[in-house]
């Protein structure tokens, strides 16, 4: 006698076919609230962290405040900083970002920083000499020379935005973490298997998708190379 074909979610086996063909809606779903809140956190962490490096870079004296606050954040429990954030958001997809947002601010302005003090002080000098003033020099020069090391730090905020969004199962916002949270409880092994590795899927892609933008802004170190 022939096996149907959902036998394996009778069976509560990790590996099914018939939870992807019977819940792909589910986990399309799930998969794009996942993408949204990660796009969403990271771009207005990059918004936030661009100012920051510049004040950092410009005063001296706000450099110490400013990766000493940003890296206090970074070291909060990622369960406390989104009980911090609940009276200000209450439960909403807001909490989640705000939290990612906080979390990615470390990652950010630590390396746009990075890469505005590595510009050598000659090409400045340079380019001043052409007639560059200070906002044509920021964004003809510094901010491009900058680039491989902002994008360093834009690819790991992202891949670790894709894993912490899934904390915010707890309060209903966590995309595929809503799935894996769910399916813990009730020991459903396929949806377990198949958020998790949907998880690794998001954050493997966005890391390639960045390395490939990253390479399109910056010809001049494929020349190097």
């Amino acid at each position: 006698m022939t096996a149907p074909p959902d036998d394996c979610l009778a069976r509560n086996e990790w590996v099914c076919g018939a939870y992807l063909s019977s819940r792909r809606h589910i986990l399309w779903d799930a998969v794009l609230q996942h993408v949204q809140l990660t796009a969403v956190a990271v771009l207005i962490g990059l918004v936030l962290a661009l100012p920051l490096a510049l004040a950092a870079r410009r005063w001296h004296w706000a450099a110490g405040p400013v990766l000493g606050v940003t890296t206090i954040l970074y070291t909060i429990p990622s369960l406390a900083m989104f009980s911090l954030l609940l009276p200000v958001y209450g439960l909403s997809a807001s909490l989640v970002v705000a939290g990612l947002v906080l979390y990615s601010l470390t990652l950010l302005v630590r390396n746009v920083l990075a890469g505005l003090r590595a510009v050598p002080e000659e090409t400045r000098q340079a380019a001043r000499g052409m007639g560059y003033g200070p906002v044509r020099l920021l964004l003809a020069v510094e901010l491009p020379l900058a680039l491989p090391a902002a994008m360093a730090g834009l690819r790991i905020a992202t891949v670790s935005a894709v894993s912490l969004v899934t904390i915010g199962a707890i309060v209903g916002y966590g995309g595929l973490g809503n799935l894996i949270y769910s399916g813990m409880n009730t020991y459903f092994k396929a949806q377990v298997l198949t958020a998790s590795v949907l998880c690794v899927v998001i954050a493997v892609a966005a890391d390639l998708l960045l390395l490939l933008l990253q390479r399109l802004l910056t010809p001049w170190t494929r020349s190097r190379s």
